[in-house]
Protein backbone atom coordinates (compact mmCIF):
# COMPACT_ATOMS: atom_id res chain seq x y z
CA UNK A 1 0.00 0.00 0.00
CA UNK A 2 1.42 3.87 -0.83
CA UNK A 3 0.31 6.48 1.53
CA UNK A 4 0.04 9.74 0.86
CA UNK A 5 -0.38 12.03 4.09
CA UNK A 6 -1.30 15.66 4.03
CA UNK A 7 -0.27 17.66 7.11
CA UNK A 8 1.34 14.78 8.35
CA UNK A 9 4.26 17.57 10.25
CA UNK A 10 0.94 18.89 12.62
CA UNK A 11 0.18 17.27 15.49
CA UNK A 12 -2.59 14.41 14.30
CA UNK A 13 -0.38 14.09 11.06
CA UNK A 14 2.64 13.30 12.92
CA UNK A 15 1.28 10.31 14.87
CA UNK A 16 -0.39 8.73 11.80
CA UNK A 17 2.97 8.41 9.90
CA UNK A 18 4.41 6.73 12.83
CA UNK A 19 1.80 4.34 13.27
CA UNK A 20 1.07 3.99 9.68
CA UNK A 21 4.87 2.86 8.93
CA UNK A 22 3.85 -0.03 11.85
CA UNK A 23 1.61 -1.42 9.63
CA UNK A 24 2.95 -4.29 7.78
CA UNK A 25 2.51 -4.13 4.00
CA UNK A 26 3.15 -0.39 3.37
CA UNK A 27 5.14 0.34 0.78
CA UNK A 28 5.70 3.86 0.88
CA UNK A 29 4.53 6.72 2.75
CA UNK A 30 4.41 10.44 1.43
CA UNK A 31 4.04 13.52 4.02
CA UNK A 32 2.78 16.80 1.71
CA UNK A 33 2.81 19.10 4.10
CA UNK A 34 3.04 23.44 4.01
CA UNK A 35 4.48 23.86 7.43
CA UNK A 36 2.52 26.41 8.03
CA UNK A 37 2.28 27.73 12.15
CA UNK A 38 1.68 24.61 13.57
CA UNK A 39 3.22 21.83 11.23
CA UNK A 40 6.97 21.54 12.37
CA UNK A 41 9.33 19.08 10.33
CA UNK A 42 10.98 18.30 13.44
CA UNK A 43 7.62 16.33 14.41
CA UNK A 44 9.16 13.49 12.01
CA UNK A 45 13.19 14.42 12.45
CA UNK A 46 13.57 10.72 14.02
CA UNK A 47 12.21 8.89 11.36
CA UNK A 48 14.65 6.97 9.85
CA UNK A 49 12.77 4.88 7.06
CA UNK A 50 13.17 4.57 3.49
CA UNK A 51 9.80 4.31 3.01
CA UNK A 52 8.80 7.74 4.58
CA UNK A 53 8.83 11.00 1.81
CA UNK A 54 8.64 14.50 3.22
CA UNK A 55 7.31 16.70 0.11
CA UNK A 56 7.26 20.67 1.14
CA UNK A 57 4.10 21.77 -0.50
CA UNK A 58 0.53 22.98 -0.85
CA UNK A 59 -2.68 20.45 -0.72
CA UNK A 60 -3.83 23.56 -2.74
CA UNK A 61 -1.40 23.00 -5.85
CA UNK A 62 -3.55 20.36 -8.33
CA UNK A 63 -0.45 19.99 -10.16
CA UNK A 64 2.20 19.29 -7.28
CA UNK A 65 -0.90 16.75 -6.00
CA UNK A 66 -1.10 15.40 -9.42
CA UNK A 67 1.78 14.46 -9.54
CA UNK A 68 2.50 13.12 -6.51
CA UNK A 69 -0.31 10.80 -7.11
CA UNK A 70 0.56 9.51 -10.63
CA UNK A 71 4.34 9.34 -9.91
CA UNK A 72 4.09 7.29 -6.86
CA UNK A 73 0.76 5.11 -7.71
CA UNK A 74 -1.13 6.50 -4.45
CA UNK A 75 -3.73 3.93 -3.12
CA UNK A 76 -4.84 5.85 -0.37
CA UNK A 77 -4.95 9.45 0.70
CA UNK A 78 -4.91 10.83 4.15
CA UNK A 79 -6.22 13.82 4.87
CA UNK A 80 -5.13 15.67 7.79
CA UNK A 81 -3.79 19.14 6.61
CA UNK A 82 -6.02 21.94 7.93
CA UNK A 83 -6.28 25.43 10.10
CA UNK A 84 -7.75 24.26 13.02
CA UNK A 85 -8.20 27.04 15.98
CA UNK A 86 -11.08 27.81 16.76
CA UNK A 87 -9.77 31.47 17.96
CA UNK A 88 -7.82 31.81 14.98
CA UNK A 89 -10.66 31.29 12.54
CA UNK A 90 -12.50 34.09 14.85
CA UNK A 91 -10.11 36.39 14.22
CA UNK A 92 -8.96 35.34 10.70
CA UNK A 93 -11.39 33.32 8.23
CA UNK A 94 -9.74 33.33 5.61
CA UNK A 95 -7.06 30.59 5.61
CA UNK A 96 -9.58 28.21 6.65
CA UNK A 97 -11.76 28.95 3.86
CA UNK A 98 -8.48 28.71 1.54
CA UNK A 99 -7.30 25.00 3.10
CA UNK A 100 -10.17 23.37 4.64
CA UNK A 101 -12.36 23.97 1.92
CA UNK A 102 -10.90 24.95 -1.65
CA UNK A 103 -7.46 22.23 -0.53
CA UNK A 104 -10.09 19.78 0.01
CA UNK A 105 -11.80 20.52 -3.26
CA UNK A 106 -8.00 20.24 -5.04
CA UNK A 107 -7.44 16.49 -3.58
CA UNK A 108 -10.64 15.71 -4.72
CA UNK A 109 -10.44 17.27 -8.13
CA UNK A 110 -6.42 15.16 -7.81
CA UNK A 111 -8.33 11.87 -7.32
CA UNK A 112 -10.99 12.65 -9.63
CA UNK A 113 -8.35 13.33 -12.36
CA UNK A 114 -6.81 9.96 -11.50
CA UNK A 115 -9.90 7.94 -11.71
CA UNK A 116 -10.55 9.10 -15.07
CA UNK A 117 -6.98 7.80 -16.14
CA UNK A 118 -8.23 4.43 -14.77
CA UNK A 119 -6.00 4.89 -11.34
CA UNK A 120 -8.55 4.93 -8.05
CA UNK A 121 -6.78 6.67 -4.98
CA UNK A 122 -8.85 6.35 -2.10
CA UNK A 123 -9.75 9.03 0.30
CA UNK A 124 -9.62 9.49 3.99
CA UNK A 125 -11.16 12.99 5.26
CA UNK A 126 -10.46 13.69 8.82
CA UNK A 127 -12.96 16.06 9.89
CA UNK A 128 -13.47 16.88 13.72
CA UNK A 129 -16.45 16.57 16.09
CA UNK A 130 -16.84 20.11 16.50
CA UNK A 131 -19.39 20.07 12.86
CA UNK A 132 -21.78 18.88 15.02
CA UNK A 133 -22.33 21.96 17.21
CA UNK A 134 -22.65 21.65 20.99
CA UNK A 135 -24.51 19.33 23.43
CA UNK A 136 -26.74 19.96 26.11
CA UNK A 137 -25.59 18.83 29.39
CA UNK A 138 -28.49 15.63 29.63
CA UNK A 139 -28.06 15.01 25.85
CA UNK A 140 -26.53 11.88 24.30
CA UNK A 141 -23.21 11.31 22.82
CA UNK A 142 -23.21 12.72 18.81
CA UNK A 143 -23.34 9.75 16.28
CA UNK A 144 -22.98 9.59 12.91
CA UNK A 145 -26.69 10.42 11.87
CA UNK A 146 -26.32 13.53 14.46
CA UNK A 147 -27.29 16.52 11.94
CA UNK A 148 -24.29 19.09 11.17
CA UNK A 149 -24.84 21.85 13.29
CA UNK A 150 -21.56 24.33 12.87
CA UNK A 151 -21.06 26.82 15.42
CA UNK A 152 -17.79 29.09 14.76
CA UNK A 153 -16.05 29.86 11.34
CA UNK A 154 -13.41 26.44 11.95
CA UNK A 155 -16.34 24.36 12.60
CA UNK A 156 -18.33 25.44 9.00
CA UNK A 157 -14.83 25.12 7.29
CA UNK A 158 -14.81 21.78 8.14
CA UNK A 159 -18.60 20.85 7.39
CA UNK A 160 -18.50 22.45 4.22
CA UNK A 161 -15.15 19.89 3.31
CA UNK A 162 -16.99 17.03 4.47
CA UNK A 163 -20.28 18.12 2.03
CA UNK A 164 -17.56 18.14 -0.57
CA UNK A 165 -16.41 14.83 0.01
CA UNK A 166 -19.93 13.33 0.22
CA UNK A 167 -20.63 15.42 -3.16
CA UNK A 168 -17.86 13.93 -4.83
CA UNK A 169 -18.78 10.33 -3.36
CA UNK A 170 -22.54 11.16 -4.95
CA UNK A 171 -21.84 12.49 -7.83
CA UNK A 172 -18.54 10.84 -9.34
CA UNK A 173 -18.78 7.79 -7.35
CA UNK A 174 -15.04 8.31 -5.45
CA UNK A 175 -13.64 6.13 -3.17
CA UNK A 176 -14.06 8.47 0.37
CA UNK A 177 -14.91 8.06 3.82
CA UNK A 178 -15.11 10.57 6.49
CA UNK A 179 -13.80 10.31 10.20
CA UNK A 180 -14.80 12.81 12.95
CA UNK A 181 -13.08 12.89 16.40
CA UNK A 182 -13.15 14.29 19.81
CA UNK A 183 -10.37 16.33 21.58
CA UNK A 184 -6.80 15.14 21.14
CA UNK A 185 -4.47 15.18 23.77
CA UNK A 186 -0.35 13.91 23.44
CA UNK A 187 2.82 14.94 22.90
CA UNK A 188 4.04 17.47 19.87
CA UNK A 189 0.96 19.41 20.34
CA UNK A 190 0.79 23.04 19.03
CA UNK A 191 0.92 25.25 21.96
CA UNK A 192 -1.97 27.18 21.42
CA UNK A 193 -4.16 24.15 23.07
CA UNK A 194 -5.88 23.69 26.02
CA UNK A 195 -3.24 21.35 27.57
CA UNK A 196 -0.08 21.99 26.27
CA UNK A 197 -1.12 26.04 26.86
CA UNK A 198 -1.32 25.43 30.14
CA UNK A 199 1.36 22.95 30.74
CA UNK A 200 4.00 24.75 29.64
CA UNK A 201 2.65 28.02 31.11
CA UNK A 202 2.28 26.03 34.35
CA UNK A 203 6.09 25.02 33.83
CA UNK A 204 6.91 28.38 33.44
CA UNK A 205 5.20 29.98 36.20
CA UNK A 206 3.01 32.05 33.95
CA UNK A 207 -0.79 32.80 33.73
CA UNK A 208 -3.27 30.09 32.77
CA UNK A 209 -6.03 32.11 31.01
CA UNK A 210 -9.48 30.14 31.32
CA UNK A 211 -12.07 31.26 29.30
CA UNK A 212 -15.26 32.00 30.99
CA UNK A 213 -16.27 29.97 33.89
CA UNK A 214 -13.94 26.66 32.73
CA UNK A 215 -16.82 24.52 32.65
CA UNK A 216 -17.06 23.87 29.01
CA UNK A 217 -16.67 19.76 28.43
CA UNK A 218 -15.21 17.66 26.15
CA UNK A 219 -14.58 14.39 25.10
CA UNK A 220 -10.65 13.73 25.39
CA UNK A 221 -8.79 10.74 23.54
CA UNK A 222 -4.91 10.33 23.32
CA UNK A 223 -3.73 11.36 19.82
CA UNK A 224 -2.22 7.88 19.23
CA UNK A 225 -5.76 6.16 19.67
CA UNK A 226 -7.05 8.63 16.91
CA UNK A 227 -4.50 7.59 15.08
CA UNK A 228 -5.09 4.26 14.91
CA UNK A 229 -8.75 5.04 14.25
CA UNK A 230 -7.81 6.70 11.39
CA UNK A 231 -5.62 4.10 10.00
CA UNK A 232 -8.24 1.24 10.91
CA UNK A 233 -10.94 3.23 8.60
CA UNK A 234 -8.09 3.11 6.06
CA UNK A 235 -6.94 -0.41 5.94
CA UNK A 236 -10.99 -0.85 6.46
CA UNK A 237 -11.77 1.18 3.13
CA UNK A 238 -8.63 -0.16 1.10
CA UNK A 239 -10.37 -4.07 1.36
CA UNK A 240 -13.41 -3.23 0.94
CA UNK A 241 -14.94 -4.08 3.94
CA UNK A 242 -16.92 -0.96 4.30
CA UNK A 243 -18.58 1.43 1.61
CA UNK A 244 -17.74 4.33 0.32
CA UNK A 245 -19.48 7.65 1.52
CA UNK A 246 -19.44 6.44 5.58
CA UNK A 247 -18.72 8.35 8.39
CA UNK A 248 -16.90 7.30 11.31
CA UNK A 249 -16.47 8.89 14.70
CA UNK A 250 -14.14 8.42 17.27
CA UNK A 251 -14.31 8.97 21.09
CA UNK A 252 -13.04 8.07 24.75
CA UNK A 253 -16.11 7.81 26.63
CA UNK A 254 -13.82 10.72 28.78
CA UNK A 255 -15.69 14.05 29.19
CA UNK A 256 -13.79 16.11 31.42
CA UNK A 257 -14.37 19.82 31.95
CA UNK A 258 -11.63 22.48 31.59
CA UNK A 259 -11.28 23.44 34.90
CA UNK A 260 -11.12 20.07 36.23
CA UNK A 261 -8.21 19.53 33.64
CA UNK A 262 -6.22 22.79 34.31
CA UNK A 263 -6.09 22.12 38.42
CA UNK A 264 -5.20 18.77 37.67
CA UNK A 265 -1.85 20.07 35.38
CA UNK A 266 -1.27 22.58 37.82
CA UNK A 267 -1.15 19.71 40.84
CA UNK A 268 1.53 17.30 38.42
CA UNK A 269 3.60 20.17 37.80
CA UNK A 270 3.69 21.92 41.21
CA UNK A 271 2.22 25.19 40.48
CA UNK A 272 0.11 27.54 42.34
CA UNK A 273 -3.48 27.78 41.52
CA UNK A 274 -3.03 31.48 42.03
CA UNK A 275 -1.98 31.02 38.32
CA UNK A 276 -5.22 30.63 36.94
CA UNK A 277 -7.08 34.11 35.65
CA UNK A 278 -10.46 34.16 33.66
CA UNK A 279 -10.75 35.47 30.85
CA UNK A 280 -13.94 36.65 28.84
CA UNK A 281 -15.46 33.35 26.81
CA UNK A 282 -14.93 32.81 23.35
CA UNK A 283 -17.56 34.07 20.98
CA UNK A 284 -19.59 31.73 20.46
CA UNK A 285 -18.11 28.58 22.33
CA UNK A 286 -19.71 25.29 22.59
CA UNK A 287 -20.81 24.24 26.18
CA UNK A 288 -20.06 20.28 25.59
CA UNK A 289 -19.11 17.75 23.08
CA UNK A 290 -19.01 14.28 23.52
CA UNK A 291 -18.74 11.34 20.75
CA UNK A 292 -20.36 8.31 20.79
CA UNK A 293 -17.67 5.34 18.82
CA UNK A 294 -20.43 2.65 18.72
CA UNK A 295 -20.38 2.35 14.97
CA UNK A 296 -16.48 2.28 15.09
CA UNK A 297 -16.10 -0.62 17.72
CA UNK A 298 -18.43 -2.57 15.59
CA UNK A 299 -17.36 -2.53 12.40
CA UNK A 300 -13.90 -1.20 12.77
CA UNK A 301 -13.21 -3.62 15.77
CA UNK A 302 -11.70 -0.34 16.99
CA UNK A 303 -11.64 1.23 20.76
CA UNK A 304 -9.52 3.88 22.81
CA UNK A 305 -7.19 2.08 24.33
CA UNK A 306 -5.22 4.52 26.63
CA UNK A 307 -5.86 5.46 30.49
CA UNK A 308 -6.99 9.58 30.28
CA UNK A 309 -4.89 9.91 34.07
CA UNK A 310 -1.70 7.83 32.47
CA UNK A 311 -2.17 9.55 29.21
CA UNK A 312 -2.05 13.07 30.96
CA UNK A 313 0.53 12.46 33.23
CA UNK A 314 2.60 11.45 30.24
CA UNK A 315 1.92 14.27 27.89
CA UNK A 316 2.61 17.06 31.05
CA UNK A 317 6.13 15.09 31.78
CA UNK A 318 6.64 15.22 27.48
CA UNK A 319 6.69 18.69 27.81
CA UNK A 320 8.67 18.98 30.81
CA UNK A 321 11.54 16.91 29.16
CA UNK A 322 11.50 18.05 25.48
CA UNK A 323 11.98 21.57 26.49
CA UNK A 324 13.94 21.72 23.34
CA UNK A 325 11.13 21.04 21.13
CA UNK A 326 8.98 23.54 22.62
CA UNK A 327 11.56 26.51 22.67
CA UNK A 328 11.87 25.47 18.81
CA UNK A 329 7.99 26.24 18.51
CA UNK A 330 7.12 29.17 20.97
CA UNK A 331 8.84 31.72 19.27
CA UNK A 332 7.91 34.81 16.40
CA UNK A 333 4.74 33.77 15.50
CA UNK A 334 3.51 32.04 18.39
CA UNK A 335 4.49 34.69 20.47
CA UNK A 336 2.59 37.51 18.43
CA UNK A 337 -0.85 35.30 18.89
CA UNK A 338 -0.15 34.88 22.35
CA UNK A 339 0.19 38.56 22.71
CA UNK A 340 -3.08 39.59 20.34
CA UNK A 341 -5.40 36.65 22.01
CA UNK A 342 -4.67 36.75 25.70
CA UNK A 343 -2.98 40.67 25.75
CA UNK A 344 -1.59 41.86 29.77
CA UNK A 345 -1.36 37.55 30.29
CA UNK A 346 1.36 36.92 27.79
CA UNK A 347 4.67 38.10 29.30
Amino acid sequence: MRILITGGCGFIGNHVVRNALLIPGVESIINLDALTYSGHAENLNDIDDERYTFVYGSINDFDLVSKILNDNQIDVILHLAAESHVDRSINSVQPFIETNIDGTRVLLESVLASKQKGHIVHFVHVSTDEVYGSLGPDDEPFTEDTPLNPQNPYAASKAAADMLVQSFVNTHELSAIITRCSNNYGPRQFPEKLIPLMTLNALNDKMLPIYGDGKQIRDWIHVDDHANGILCAMLALFVGKIETGEVFNFGANNEQQNITIVRSILSQTNANESLMEHVNDRPGHDRRYAMGYEKASRVLGWKPEIDWARGLSETIEWYRINTAWTDSITSGQYKEYIRTQYGHLAK
